[in-house]
């Protein structure tokens, strides 16, 4: 029971085990290793092998260090390309039904799971729409066929981008060959895509009706097939998850209803009947014209004339429109559908990728941008009736069986021989003579079908198999009923047969050339571009053309699917490719029951069993000398951080040897071939246990360079500002020297000369400088002053600085005598006896004054002060002596801020003395208020032997007086 397949599996070398047979079936071992590829048994249930754990268990571990998975595929792919800054695609690859839908939707939701970790917003907003567009395009491209609930009725290819960083920035989408015939005809027990079905079931009965539509799949012809087709898929809970999708990808709300306004014109157009009055042909039941034309937003008149008119023009340019028959009406009115439903899946792709393409790219600023590919496309048909869209889709397996021969069979060996490698030839077979079969020029089945098309005149279907009889006739892969008469599973003038790499498939030619020509009148063009919805004038932007302008015939459909198939095929061969290879265990889509025979079928045609014999004789790695030594040099001593070795091969053996396994390798001529995994895996965790060490001392260097770099700069900074500051000092001297340099010979001695700001270094400087210029000024205006002047000046400096511009006129102008009771008669010889009796030194002031008491009456008096004390004499009684005051007890006195000459005197006895200074006799408007203040103040400063401590300050009184106190320290 059961077959062997000898492959790589968990940190085997190479282990034979039973990789299909029931038990591991059974046993959910449905992910196998051959090299750097996994095949994939379809489980035909849920597997709890997908969850975080999984995730974390698989994230930066190598390939062969876990059991085989996905996962480790896909992370595989991951590091090479953030590793080495490569390229890498995974081609997930299998007939219908084997499960690539499934596989590619894992793949992309474990490589969303391992990136972003510091979970930027804008990273994780591409992550969401390229999750979210699976959801989309599966509603819109995918459908259940006999063999596959949820069958992939188109080719996708999506590249995701990613930064320096490992983080994906964006990414595009590729579809090829959407089966849109699939829109109007569906095999027995098929359904139309599922996005008809999720809209009528899970639609909401305001958008239905809004939509003219009912709940019911069996109402409407196009969808009558699949509506009582049971399926696992809930279309319900689908259709919220695809309105979801699409408002998370950023579709607005205008465009959704766009959508599902075409799905709901699709839907009508399908139940429209024609019906042949006379000699014209007429809709039936005009009901429906309406709601095409509301949901199309065109006129009912324009949709009833591109259903059942053709505009044509003749050859001298005139415009004539031809009546439809019943049945051109009829296959134009389904090419429009198809046509309406392929451009609305174009346009959805196209819209998705204008969302998650890369932009404001710039290498320099975010480095090398690499790609990620992951290939999802239809497998391998073989149906009971094969048409046209099975030749393309078995075509397009050809071309990737092709590129895997190319990769893994034929390259590796003939780069084992190229590298001088000891080597043994495994013979395996070369499907190119049967992609020669398909698109060779001028031979091809391609070509012929384009010829046909081309022809002038009524070409049929069977004339077209006769010129491939007659051309392809001694082709060993092809073969008609024709030309194997006796092979009765054929019939005559309809079937021939191509033995494909997967089995012998039988096409019917039946439709071949009108799907090859894919007809569309130009009068559906131009009405869907005169539509007032912008989003679907989009999409037809072809409809602008006139009648007269469309004159080039465009490219049949079989030559832009080739060439889409050979862009793609050199897209993938230009990456690093990781092979998904899906297996289908039954055609009963049974958990549990396995076909042997099918799947050793599967295996065969899929060419593993040649894989596994190159991959068993082969190597699992191989590199350049270079690259090798670049990535591997620090785990030996003899090549870190530099060898000094005649060439890189010899460091190569050095590190080799070192590790002990020489028996395990080959030396190419410019490279290495390391044979099993565990060789490089080893080489791998010496590698990360090494580099975290390097980069310490790395970032240790880097620092050390960085701290050295910015003393430098702070150095060269301070030198700069030392320089800076002196300069902007001795330029600061210059101009002071330069503005004063005159000022001797001013008459203000530089008062009007105005300073320089000084630079902030000099502030508390020129604060000094300038005082020092007061100074000096002031000295040289009162060096000349008599010495007998110069107690008066400085009693008017002393006045000056306490009434502090209080009063306005207080005596400045004037000479002051202090003395003025010199000259009166018997107040002289009052003072000689005063000064004899208490031996005062000096009269500091003198004059007439009124006394004003607490009853306020006023009477006249003398007022003398003495160094010793003050005395109030009666001058009407020869100035006799009436009230004698220390001047010690006088602790301030008070004047008002007007021009009286009222003054008081305060003493430490509180026997305080209210006087009114008389004015000169010959002045009468002399103030002498300045005068006795100045005198006073002076007396005290200069009275330093027996007063310590001297403070004054001038104050405004409650009342409006100016206070001047004068307080002394004993």
């Amino acid at each position: 029971m059961g077959w062997n397949l000898t492959v790589e599996c968990g940190l085997s070398v190479s282990v034979s085990v039973f990789v299909c047979v029931p038990g591991r079936f059974e046993n959910a071992h449905i992910y196998t290793f051959i090299g750097e590829g996994v095949v994939s048994v379809n489980p035909y249930k849920q597997m709890d092998i997908y969850g975080k754990e999984d995730i974390n268990a698989y994230r930066g571990r190598e390939l062969y260090e876990n059991p085989p998975h996905l996962y480790a595929v896909a992370d595989a792919a991951y590091k090479a390309m953030k590793r080495r800054a490569k390229d890498t695609c995974i081609v997930v690859s299998g007939e219908s039904g084997a499960g690539k839908t499934e596989a590619s939707k894992y793949i992309m939701q474990y490589i969303a799971a391992i990136t972003n970790p510091s979970q930027r917003a804008e990273v994780e907003s591409v992550k969401n729409v390229l999750l979210k567009s699976n959801c989309v395009l599966e509603a819109f491209g995918n459908a259940k066929t006999n063999r596959n609930d949820n069958s992939s009725r188109f080719g996708k290819y999506m590249d995701i981008n990613f930064n320096f960083n490992g983080n994906p920035t964006g990414g595009h989408i590729n579809n090829y060959l959407l089966e849109k015939s699939r829109v109007v005809q569906q095999n027995g027990g098929e359904r139309n895509f599922h996005s008809f079905y999720q809209l009528l079931r899970g639609g909401s009965d305001v958008m239905l009706k809004s939509l003219h539509l009912h709940n019911d799949p069996a109402n409407y012809v196009y969808t009558r097939e699949g509506a009582v087709t049971t399926t696992s898929n809930n279309d319900r809970s689908s259709h919220n998850a695809v309105l979801s999708a699409l408002n998370v990808i950023g579709f607005s709300e205008e465009e959704i209803h766009s959508i599902y306004r075409i799905l709901g014109t699709v839907l009508i157009l399908g139940n429209l009947q024609f019906e042949t009055d006379s000699e014209s042909v007429r809709v039936v039941g005009m009901g429906d014209v309406s709601h095409i034309a509301e949901l199309t937003s065109t006129e009912p008149d324009n949709v009833t004339k591109s259903l059942l008119y053709r505009t044509v023009a003749t050859g001298d340019g005139e415009v004539i429109e031809k009546g439809h028959s019943e049945k051109e009406a009829c296959f134009g009115r389904d090419a429009f559908t198809k046509a309406l439903y392929e451009r609305l899946f174009g346009w959805i792709v196209g819209r998705i990728n204008a969302v998650i393409e890369v932009k404001d790219y710039n290498p320099v600023l975010h480095g090398k941008n690499t790609v990620i590919g992951v290939l999802d496309i239809y497998g391998f048909e073989i149906f009971d009736n094969n048409s046209f869209e099975q030749f393309c889709i078995n075509y397009c397996n050809e071309k990737l069986q092709q590129l895997f021969i190319q990769l893994i069979l034929c390259q590796e060996q003939d780069e084992y021989r190229r590298e001088g490698i000891k080597w043994q030839h495994i013979d395996y077979f070369n499907n190119q003579i049967i992609v020669d079969l398909v698109e060779q020029p001028h031979k091809g089945i391609i070509s012929v079908l384009d010829e046909a098309c081309l022809s002038v005149g009524k070409v049929t279907d069977t004339v077209c198999l006769e010129s491939m009889d007659a051309k392809l006739g001694q082709h060993p892969h092809y073969t008609s009923r024709k030309l194997t008469p006796s092979d009765k599973t054929m019939e005559f003038n309809r079937d021939f047969r191509i033995r494909h790499y997967a089995g012998d498939v039988t096409y019917s030619i039946e439709g071949f050339l009108d799907k090859n020509k894919d007809p569309l009148y130009q009068d559906f063009k131009r009405l869907m571009f005169n539509s007032s919805n912008p989003v679907m004038k989009e999409m037809w932007p072809d409809g602008q053309l006139s009648i007269t302008e469309v004159t080039k015939r465009p490219l049949t459909a079989a030559t832009l699917f080739k060439n889409s198939i050979v862009a793609l095929v050199e897209k993938l061969g230009c990456k690093e490719p990781y092979y998904v290879r899906c297996i289908k265990p039954n055609d009963m889509k049974s958990p549990l029951l396995f076909d042997d025979a099918r799947c050793q079928h599967q295996v065969a045609y899929l060419g593993l069993l040649e894989n596994v014999r190159v991959r068993r004789a082969g190597f699992a790695y191989r590199q350049a000398y270079t690259r090798f030594l670049q990535r591997y040099k620090m785990t030996c001593v003899y090549t870190w951080p530099n060898h000094l070795m005649e060439t890189d091969r010899e460091a190569v053996e050095a590190i080799v040897t070192q590790h002990g396994f020489q028996d395990d390798v080959a030396y190419g001529h410019t490279k290495l071939f390391v044979r099993t995994p565990k060789s490089l895996f080893t080489l791998e965790q010496e590698r990360a246990v090494l580099i975290p060490v390097l980069v310490l001392f790395l970032q240790k260097v880097w620092r050390g360079a960085l701290a050295r770099m910015r003393c430098q700069r702070m150095r060269a900074i301070f030198a700069i500002m030392g320089c800076y500051k002196r300069y902007k000092v001795k330029v600061h001297f210059w101009e002071v020297e330069r503005r004063f340099a005159n000022v001797c010979n001013m008459a203000d001695y530089g008062k009007s000369v105005e300073w320089p700001t000084p630079p902030a270094a000099l502030t508390q400087f020129h604060s000094i400088t300038q005082k020092l210029h007061r100074r000096w000024r002031a000295w040289q205006m009162v060096k000349n002053i008599p010495q007998s002047d110069m107690g008066a000046v400085r009693a008017k400096v002393a006045a000056l600085g306490a009434l502090n511009g209080e009063r306005k006129d207080w005596g400045c102008g004037r000479s002051w005598e202090r003395d003025y009771l010199a000259n009166v008669s018997h107040s002289h010889s009052t003072a000689m006896c005063l000064r004899n009796k208490d031996e005062y030194n000096q009269v500091i002031f003198s004059g007439f004054c009124r006394k004003m008491n607490r009853f306020n009456k006023s009477t006249d008096r003398a007022l003398l002060i003495t160094d010793k004390h003050i005395y109030k004499l009666d001058p009407k009684k020869q100035f006799k002596v009436l009230k004698r005051l220390p001047l010690e007890v006088v602790t301030g006195l008070s004047v008002t801020a007007g021009v009286d000459q009222m003054v008081a005197l305060h003493t430490s006895s509180q026997d305080d003395a209210l006087l009114y200074i008389q004015r000169g006799e010959l002045c009468p408007d002399q103030d002498r208020i300045g005068e006795l203040v100045g005198t006073l103040i002076d007396h005290f400063t200069r009275s330093v032997a027996t007063v310590r401590g001297v403070s004054g300050w001038v104050r405004p009184s409650c009342t409006g007086l100016a206070l001047l106190s004068i307080h002394r320290s004993q």
